[in-house]
């Protein structure tokens, strides 16, 4: 059966530039340290982490929301795509990416433990951190 979690986290950076970053090529490659390619575009297809990761874009707005399609080379072929939803919100130290994850296919517990964290949320302030650095 199928799931559904819920993540946040603060992100050094505007809501505009983990929005931008996130949906350009170089940009994702740079800030999760594995290779992308991305698309600005809804109905524009994308990969990440080295093809690990595909998908396509299914609602765009701008600096604030971003909803795709995602599923990993490790989905079987009667698996639906799961959706990522992430918002982003003006906060304190940041940007606040609230990421929703839903119709996760049972036995891929591992985005919801620490999966998230360790290959996104952590290399994403990482990056975002020597961004502002002079």
């Amino acid at each position: 059966m199928p799931y559904t979690f819920t993540l946040a986290s603060t992100i050094p950076a505007s809501p505009r530039a983990v929005y931008d970053a996130w949906l350009d090529s170089s940009g994702h490659s740079e800030m999760t340290g594995a290779k992308a390619k991305a698309s600005r575009k809804v109905g524009g297809a994308f990969t990440a982490w080295d093809g690990y990761i595909q998908g396509k874009n299914l609602e765009l707005v701008e600096a604030k929301r971003i909803v795709q399609s995602w599923r990993t080379s490790e989905f079987s072929d009667a698996d639906a795509d799961s959706i990522l939803t992430i918002t982003l919100a003006p906060a304190e130290g940041g940007a606040k990416l609230t990421l929703e994850h839903s119709n996760v296919p049972d036995g891929h517990k591992s985005y919801e433990n620490g999966g998230w964290e360790d290959n996104y949320f952590a290399p994403m302030k990482k990056y975002f951190a020597a961004l502002k650095k002079p």
